[in-house]
Protein backbone atom coordinates (compact mmCIF):
# COMPACT_ATOMS: atom_id res chain seq x y z
CA UNK A 1 0.00 0.00 0.00
CA UNK A 2 1.33 3.43 -0.96
CA UNK A 3 1.57 6.05 1.75
CA UNK A 4 1.91 9.76 1.00
CA UNK A 5 4.91 11.43 2.61
CA UNK A 6 2.65 13.75 4.61
CA UNK A 7 0.83 10.74 6.04
CA UNK A 8 4.00 8.89 7.07
CA UNK A 9 4.46 8.88 10.81
CA UNK A 10 8.13 7.94 10.67
CA UNK A 11 11.13 7.78 8.38
CA UNK A 12 10.19 4.62 6.52
CA UNK A 13 11.73 5.15 3.06
CA UNK A 14 15.25 3.73 2.82
CA UNK A 15 17.86 4.71 0.27
CA UNK A 16 20.47 1.94 0.24
CA UNK A 17 23.69 2.73 -1.63
CA UNK A 18 26.72 0.44 -1.86
CA UNK A 19 29.96 2.22 -1.03
CA UNK A 20 32.45 2.60 -3.92
CA UNK A 21 30.83 -0.47 -5.41
CA UNK A 22 33.36 -1.65 -8.01
CA UNK A 23 36.35 -0.89 -5.79
CA UNK A 24 34.69 -2.56 -2.78
CA UNK A 25 34.15 -5.75 -4.79
CA UNK A 26 37.84 -5.74 -5.74
CA UNK A 27 38.89 -5.26 -2.10
CA UNK A 28 36.49 -8.00 -1.00
CA UNK A 29 37.90 -10.49 -3.49
CA UNK A 30 41.58 -9.61 -3.01
CA UNK A 31 42.60 -9.20 0.67
CA UNK A 32 45.87 -7.57 -0.45
CA UNK A 33 43.86 -4.55 -1.65
CA UNK A 34 42.07 -3.90 1.64
CA UNK A 35 42.99 -0.62 3.24
CA UNK A 36 44.86 0.49 0.11
CA UNK A 37 43.88 3.09 -2.49
CA UNK A 38 42.35 1.24 -5.45
CA UNK A 39 41.51 2.57 -8.91
CA UNK A 40 39.24 0.51 -11.16
CA UNK A 41 39.91 1.22 -14.83
CA UNK A 42 42.91 2.40 -16.81
CA UNK A 43 42.46 5.36 -19.14
CA UNK A 44 39.51 6.61 -17.13
CA UNK A 45 38.83 5.88 -13.46
CA UNK A 46 35.52 4.03 -13.26
CA UNK A 47 35.59 3.65 -9.47
CA UNK A 48 37.89 4.59 -6.61
CA UNK A 49 38.12 3.23 -3.08
CA UNK A 50 37.65 5.63 -0.20
CA UNK A 51 41.41 5.43 0.45
CA UNK A 52 41.93 6.86 -3.05
CA UNK A 53 39.12 9.40 -2.68
CA UNK A 54 40.90 10.77 0.39
CA UNK A 55 43.61 11.97 -2.03
CA UNK A 56 41.08 13.82 -4.19
CA UNK A 57 40.44 11.12 -6.79
CA UNK A 58 36.97 11.30 -8.29
CA UNK A 59 35.08 9.50 -11.05
CA UNK A 60 35.17 9.76 -13.96
CA UNK A 61 38.72 11.17 -13.91
CA UNK A 62 41.59 10.56 -16.34
CA UNK A 63 43.87 7.84 -15.01
CA UNK A 64 46.95 10.04 -15.39
CA UNK A 65 45.38 12.75 -13.20
CA UNK A 66 44.30 10.18 -10.61
CA UNK A 67 47.81 8.67 -10.44
CA UNK A 68 49.29 12.15 -9.95
CA UNK A 69 46.97 12.77 -7.01
CA UNK A 70 47.52 9.30 -5.54
CA UNK A 71 50.88 7.87 -6.69
CA UNK A 72 50.58 4.78 -4.49
CA UNK A 73 47.21 3.69 -5.89
CA UNK A 74 46.75 0.15 -7.17
CA UNK A 75 45.10 -0.04 -10.59
CA UNK A 76 42.89 -3.02 -11.45
CA UNK A 77 40.98 -3.87 -14.60
CA UNK A 78 37.19 -3.95 -14.22
CA UNK A 79 35.48 -7.33 -13.77
CA UNK A 80 31.88 -6.67 -14.69
CA UNK A 81 30.72 -10.24 -14.25
CA UNK A 82 31.80 -10.06 -10.59
CA UNK A 83 30.03 -6.72 -10.12
CA UNK A 84 26.79 -7.96 -11.65
CA UNK A 85 26.87 -11.09 -9.51
CA UNK A 86 27.33 -8.97 -6.38
CA UNK A 87 24.51 -6.64 -7.47
CA UNK A 88 22.12 -9.56 -7.95
CA UNK A 89 22.95 -10.90 -4.49
CA UNK A 90 22.34 -7.49 -2.90
CA UNK A 91 19.02 -7.00 -4.67
CA UNK A 92 17.87 -10.44 -3.53
CA UNK A 93 18.36 -9.20 0.03
CA UNK A 94 16.51 -5.98 -0.80
CA UNK A 95 13.52 -7.94 -2.12
CA UNK A 96 13.67 -10.34 0.81
CA UNK A 97 13.34 -7.30 3.08
CA UNK A 98 10.32 -5.72 1.37
CA UNK A 99 8.41 -6.17 -1.89
CA UNK A 100 8.50 -2.40 -2.41
CA UNK A 101 11.93 -1.99 -4.02
CA UNK A 102 12.78 0.58 -6.69
CA UNK A 103 16.17 -0.05 -8.24
CA UNK A 104 18.02 3.09 -9.31
CA UNK A 105 21.20 1.48 -10.60
CA UNK A 106 23.24 -1.68 -10.03
CA UNK A 107 24.35 -0.41 -6.63
CA UNK A 108 21.47 1.57 -5.14
CA UNK A 109 17.74 1.34 -4.52
CA UNK A 110 14.84 2.82 -2.60
CA UNK A 111 12.92 0.55 -0.21
CA UNK A 112 9.56 1.32 1.39
CA UNK A 113 9.24 -0.44 4.76
CA UNK A 114 6.28 1.50 6.15
CA UNK A 115 4.06 -1.55 6.51
CA UNK A 116 6.58 -3.80 8.24
CA UNK A 117 6.76 -2.40 11.77
CA UNK A 118 4.43 -4.99 13.37
CA UNK A 119 6.00 -7.86 11.47
CA UNK A 120 9.69 -7.00 11.53
CA UNK A 121 10.33 -3.93 13.67
CA UNK A 122 11.10 -0.25 13.28
CA UNK A 123 12.56 1.15 10.04
CA UNK A 124 15.88 1.74 11.82
CA UNK A 125 16.09 -1.86 12.98
CA UNK A 126 15.18 -3.04 9.45
CA UNK A 127 17.97 -0.88 8.04
CA UNK A 128 20.44 -2.26 10.60
CA UNK A 129 19.49 -5.82 9.68
CA UNK A 130 19.74 -5.02 5.96
CA UNK A 131 23.26 -3.61 6.35
CA UNK A 132 24.36 -6.57 8.48
CA UNK A 133 23.01 -9.11 5.98
CA UNK A 134 24.74 -7.44 3.04
CA UNK A 135 28.01 -7.29 4.97
CA UNK A 136 27.74 -10.95 6.06
CA UNK A 137 26.17 -12.56 2.99
CA UNK A 138 27.73 -10.47 0.19
CA UNK A 139 30.79 -9.07 1.94
CA UNK A 140 30.20 -5.43 0.97
CA UNK A 141 29.71 -2.18 2.91
CA UNK A 142 26.50 -0.24 2.29
CA UNK A 143 25.16 3.07 3.53
CA UNK A 144 21.45 3.53 4.26
CA UNK A 145 19.58 6.80 4.64
CA UNK A 146 16.06 6.89 6.15
CA UNK A 147 13.48 9.64 5.77
CA UNK A 148 9.82 10.27 5.02
CA UNK A 149 10.63 11.15 1.37
CA UNK A 150 12.83 9.66 -1.32
CA UNK A 151 14.73 12.90 -1.77
CA UNK A 152 15.69 13.19 1.89
CA UNK A 153 16.53 9.49 2.15
CA UNK A 154 19.01 9.89 -0.71
CA UNK A 155 20.51 13.00 0.85
CA UNK A 156 20.81 11.16 4.17
CA UNK A 157 22.68 8.25 2.58
CA UNK A 158 25.09 10.68 0.90
CA UNK A 159 25.77 12.46 4.21
CA UNK A 160 26.05 9.13 6.05
CA UNK A 161 28.78 7.69 3.81
CA UNK A 162 30.85 5.63 4.03
CA UNK A 163 29.38 2.48 5.61
CA UNK A 164 26.85 4.38 7.69
CA UNK A 165 23.23 4.57 8.76
CA UNK A 166 21.55 7.96 9.04
CA UNK A 167 17.92 8.59 9.95
CA UNK A 168 16.18 11.90 9.35
CA UNK A 169 13.46 11.51 11.94
CA UNK A 170 9.97 12.84 11.29
CA UNK A 171 9.77 16.50 12.28
CA UNK A 172 13.52 17.11 11.97
CA UNK A 173 13.67 17.37 8.18
CA UNK A 174 14.33 21.09 7.88
CA UNK A 175 16.78 21.13 10.79
CA UNK A 176 18.77 18.44 8.96
CA UNK A 177 18.42 19.89 5.46
CA UNK A 178 18.88 23.64 5.84
CA UNK A 179 22.52 23.70 7.04
CA UNK A 180 23.64 21.57 4.07
CA UNK A 181 25.36 23.12 1.03
CA UNK A 182 23.12 23.67 -1.98
CA UNK A 183 25.03 21.10 -4.05
CA UNK A 184 23.32 18.37 -1.99
CA UNK A 185 20.06 19.07 -3.84
CA UNK A 186 19.09 17.18 -6.99
CA UNK A 187 19.51 19.52 -9.94
CA UNK A 188 22.31 21.64 -8.50
CA UNK A 189 25.43 21.16 -10.58
CA UNK A 190 28.53 23.39 -10.80
CA UNK A 191 26.83 25.99 -13.04
CA UNK A 192 23.73 26.33 -10.85
CA UNK A 193 25.87 26.32 -7.71
CA UNK A 194 27.92 29.21 -9.11
CA UNK A 195 24.77 31.20 -9.95
CA UNK A 196 23.44 30.68 -6.43
CA UNK A 197 26.78 31.62 -4.90
CA UNK A 198 26.80 34.87 -6.87
CA UNK A 199 23.41 35.61 -5.31
CA UNK A 200 24.75 34.89 -1.81
CA UNK A 201 23.00 31.52 -1.50
CA UNK A 202 25.33 28.90 -0.01
CA UNK A 203 23.05 26.61 2.01
CA UNK A 204 19.67 25.00 1.49
CA UNK A 205 18.37 27.23 4.25
CA UNK A 206 19.49 30.32 2.29
CA UNK A 207 17.53 28.98 -0.68
CA UNK A 208 14.38 28.48 1.37
CA UNK A 209 14.68 31.94 2.91
CA UNK A 210 15.01 33.81 -0.39
CA UNK A 211 11.62 32.62 -1.60
CA UNK A 212 10.38 30.93 -4.76
CA UNK A 213 10.00 34.07 -6.91
CA UNK A 214 13.54 35.27 -6.25
CA UNK A 215 14.91 31.78 -6.81
CA UNK A 216 13.12 31.57 -10.17
CA UNK A 217 14.72 34.85 -11.25
CA UNK A 218 18.16 33.42 -10.48
CA UNK A 219 17.95 29.93 -12.01
CA UNK A 220 14.82 30.05 -14.18
CA UNK A 221 11.18 29.21 -13.42
CA UNK A 222 11.33 25.42 -13.81
CA UNK A 223 14.50 24.90 -11.79
CA UNK A 224 13.43 27.55 -9.29
CA UNK A 225 10.13 25.85 -8.45
CA UNK A 226 11.84 22.44 -8.25
CA UNK A 227 14.66 23.59 -5.96
CA UNK A 228 12.39 25.65 -3.72
CA UNK A 229 10.15 22.62 -3.12
CA UNK A 230 13.20 20.52 -2.25
CA UNK A 231 14.48 23.21 0.09
CA UNK A 232 11.24 22.74 2.06
CA UNK A 233 11.71 18.93 1.98
CA UNK A 234 8.71 18.51 -0.32
CA UNK A 235 8.86 15.39 -2.49
CA UNK A 236 5.57 13.59 -3.27
CA UNK A 237 7.09 10.68 -5.22
CA UNK A 238 6.36 7.10 -4.21
CA UNK A 239 8.71 4.13 -4.30
CA UNK A 240 7.85 2.71 -7.71
CA UNK A 241 7.98 -1.02 -8.36
CA UNK A 242 7.42 -3.11 -11.44
CA UNK A 243 8.16 -0.33 -13.94
CA UNK A 244 9.68 -1.56 -17.18
CA UNK A 245 12.72 0.33 -18.35
CA UNK A 246 12.22 2.82 -21.16
CA UNK A 247 15.82 2.52 -22.37
CA UNK A 248 18.89 0.34 -22.23
CA UNK A 249 22.44 1.42 -22.90
CA UNK A 250 26.12 0.69 -22.65
CA UNK A 251 29.27 2.71 -23.06
CA UNK A 252 33.01 2.21 -23.16
CA UNK A 253 35.86 4.31 -21.82
CA UNK A 254 38.54 4.60 -24.51
CA UNK A 255 41.24 6.30 -22.47
CA UNK A 256 43.32 9.34 -23.34
CA UNK A 257 45.51 7.82 -26.04
CA UNK A 258 44.63 8.56 -29.65
CA UNK A 259 42.65 5.75 -31.27
CA UNK A 260 42.04 5.07 -34.94
CA UNK A 261 38.52 5.77 -36.17
CA UNK A 262 38.25 2.13 -37.24
CA UNK A 263 38.90 1.03 -33.65
CA UNK A 264 36.26 3.43 -32.31
CA UNK A 265 33.77 2.22 -34.93
CA UNK A 266 34.54 -1.37 -33.91
CA UNK A 267 33.64 -0.40 -30.35
CA UNK A 268 30.29 0.92 -31.59
CA UNK A 269 29.67 -2.38 -33.39
CA UNK A 270 30.51 -4.37 -30.26
CA UNK A 271 28.11 -2.28 -28.16
CA UNK A 272 25.27 -2.72 -30.68
CA UNK A 273 25.82 -6.48 -30.67
CA UNK A 274 25.49 -6.58 -26.90
CA UNK A 275 22.47 -4.26 -26.75
CA UNK A 276 20.65 -6.19 -29.47
CA UNK A 277 21.09 -9.39 -27.50
CA UNK A 278 19.83 -7.74 -24.31
CA UNK A 279 16.84 -6.30 -26.17
CA UNK A 280 15.76 -9.68 -27.52
CA UNK A 281 16.34 -11.40 -24.18
CA UNK A 282 13.92 -8.93 -22.59
CA UNK A 283 11.33 -9.35 -25.40
CA UNK A 284 11.53 -5.65 -26.15
CA UNK A 285 11.88 -3.56 -29.31
CA UNK A 286 13.42 -0.11 -29.77
CA UNK A 287 12.56 2.80 -32.01
CA UNK A 288 15.30 5.33 -31.21
CA UNK A 289 19.08 4.95 -31.19
CA UNK A 290 21.16 7.51 -29.28
CA UNK A 291 24.93 7.96 -29.65
CA UNK A 292 26.83 9.75 -26.88
CA UNK A 293 30.43 10.94 -27.03
CA UNK A 294 32.90 12.46 -24.60
CA UNK A 295 35.98 14.23 -25.93
CA UNK A 296 39.52 14.93 -24.71
CA UNK A 297 38.46 18.39 -23.47
CA UNK A 298 35.65 16.70 -21.43
CA UNK A 299 32.94 18.25 -23.61
CA UNK A 300 30.14 15.97 -24.76
CA UNK A 301 27.92 15.50 -27.79
CA UNK A 302 24.74 13.52 -28.47
CA UNK A 303 23.26 12.30 -31.75
CA UNK A 304 20.00 10.38 -32.13
CA UNK A 305 17.81 8.88 -34.85
CA UNK A 306 14.28 7.50 -34.66
CA UNK A 307 13.32 4.57 -36.87
CA UNK A 308 10.11 4.33 -38.86
CA UNK A 309 9.22 1.08 -37.05
CA UNK A 310 10.41 -0.36 -33.73
CA UNK A 311 12.79 -3.30 -34.06
CA UNK A 312 14.99 -5.77 -32.21
CA UNK A 313 17.07 -6.68 -35.27
CA UNK A 314 20.79 -6.13 -34.84
CA UNK A 315 21.38 -5.22 -38.48
CA UNK A 316 18.80 -2.43 -38.41
CA UNK A 317 20.16 -1.04 -35.15
CA UNK A 318 23.71 -1.40 -36.50
CA UNK A 319 22.92 0.57 -39.64
CA UNK A 320 21.41 3.37 -37.58
CA UNK A 321 24.33 3.45 -35.11
CA UNK A 322 26.89 3.55 -37.93
CA UNK A 323 25.05 6.43 -39.58
CA UNK A 324 25.17 8.36 -36.31
CA UNK A 325 28.87 7.56 -35.97
CA UNK A 326 29.50 8.85 -39.50
CA UNK A 327 27.81 12.13 -38.52
CA UNK A 328 30.12 12.41 -35.51
CA UNK A 329 33.39 11.64 -37.34
CA UNK A 330 34.33 15.34 -37.85
CA UNK A 331 33.96 16.01 -34.11
CA UNK A 332 36.03 12.94 -33.23
CA UNK A 333 38.81 14.00 -35.63
CA UNK A 334 38.80 17.51 -34.18
CA UNK A 335 38.55 16.75 -30.45
CA UNK A 336 39.53 13.10 -29.97
CA UNK A 337 37.24 10.64 -28.18
CA UNK A 338 37.63 9.29 -24.63
CA UNK A 339 34.23 7.66 -24.20
CA UNK A 340 31.52 6.41 -26.53
CA UNK A 341 28.09 5.12 -25.61
CA UNK A 342 24.87 3.95 -27.21
CA UNK A 343 21.33 3.82 -25.86
CA UNK A 344 18.23 2.18 -27.28
CA UNK A 345 15.21 4.21 -26.21
CA UNK A 346 11.47 4.37 -26.88
CA UNK A 347 11.27 0.72 -25.88
CA UNK A 348 8.12 -1.33 -26.33
CA UNK A 349 7.03 -4.95 -25.98
CA UNK A 350 7.85 -7.13 -28.97
CA UNK A 351 4.33 -8.60 -29.00
CA UNK A 352 3.10 -5.16 -30.06
CA UNK A 353 5.38 -5.17 -33.10
CA UNK A 354 3.50 -4.68 -36.35
CA UNK A 355 5.09 -6.20 -39.44
CA UNK A 356 5.76 -3.73 -42.23
CA UNK A 357 4.70 -4.38 -45.81
CA UNK A 358 6.02 -5.93 -47.92
CA UNK A 359 6.89 -8.79 -45.57
CA UNK A 360 10.59 -9.52 -45.73
CA UNK A 361 11.64 -13.06 -46.47
CA UNK A 362 15.13 -13.15 -44.97
CA UNK A 363 16.97 -15.04 -42.27
CA UNK A 364 18.24 -12.16 -40.13
CA UNK A 365 15.92 -12.79 -37.13
CA UNK A 366 16.95 -16.46 -37.10
CA UNK A 367 20.61 -15.46 -37.37
CA UNK A 368 20.27 -13.06 -34.43
CA UNK A 369 18.63 -15.78 -32.34
CA UNK A 370 21.30 -18.33 -33.26
CA UNK A 371 24.11 -15.94 -32.31
CA UNK A 372 22.37 -15.17 -29.02
CA UNK A 373 22.17 -18.88 -28.20
CA UNK A 374 25.83 -19.48 -29.06
CA UNK A 375 26.96 -16.58 -26.87
CA UNK A 376 24.76 -17.74 -23.99
CA UNK A 377 26.15 -21.26 -24.18
CA UNK A 378 29.82 -20.71 -25.01
CA UNK A 379 30.52 -17.17 -23.83
CA UNK A 380 30.16 -13.65 -25.18
CA UNK A 381 33.17 -13.86 -27.52
CA UNK A 382 32.49 -17.37 -28.88
CA UNK A 383 31.07 -15.88 -32.09
CA UNK A 384 31.64 -12.33 -33.23
CA UNK A 385 31.85 -10.15 -36.31
CA UNK A 386 35.05 -10.26 -38.32
CA UNK A 387 35.64 -6.54 -37.79
CA UNK A 388 35.89 -7.15 -34.02
CA UNK A 389 38.46 -9.94 -34.14
CA UNK A 390 41.69 -8.91 -32.42
CA UNK A 391 40.49 -5.41 -31.61
CA UNK A 392 40.53 -3.67 -28.24
CA UNK A 393 37.05 -2.23 -27.74
CA UNK A 394 37.90 -0.19 -24.66
CA UNK A 395 36.67 -0.62 -21.10
CA UNK A 396 33.06 -0.61 -20.05
CA UNK A 397 32.12 2.46 -18.06
CA UNK A 398 29.12 3.45 -15.94
CA UNK A 399 26.36 4.95 -18.02
CA UNK A 400 26.22 8.71 -18.35
CA UNK A 401 23.61 10.17 -15.99
CA UNK A 402 21.04 10.95 -18.68
CA UNK A 403 21.16 7.47 -20.27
Amino acid sequence: MRIDSAARHDASILHADLDSFYASVEQRDDPALRGRPVLVGGGVVLAASYEAKAHGVRTPMPGREARALCPGAVEVRPRFDAYMEASRAVFEIFRDTTPLVEGISVDEAFLDVAGLRRLVGSPVSIAETLRARIRTEVGLPITVGLARTKFLAKVASAVGKPDGLLEVAAGTELAFLHPLPVRRLWGVGPVTEAKLADAGIATVGDMAAIGEKSLCRIVGPGAGRHLFALSLAQDPRHVETGRRRSSIGSQRALGRRIRAEADIEATVIAIVERLGKRLRAADRVSRTVVLRLRFHDFSRATRSRTLAEPTDRTEVLMSCARALFDEARPLIRERGCTLIGLSLTNLGDDDALQLALPFEDDHQPQLDAAMDQLCNRFGRDSVTRAVLVGRDHGEDAPMLPDS
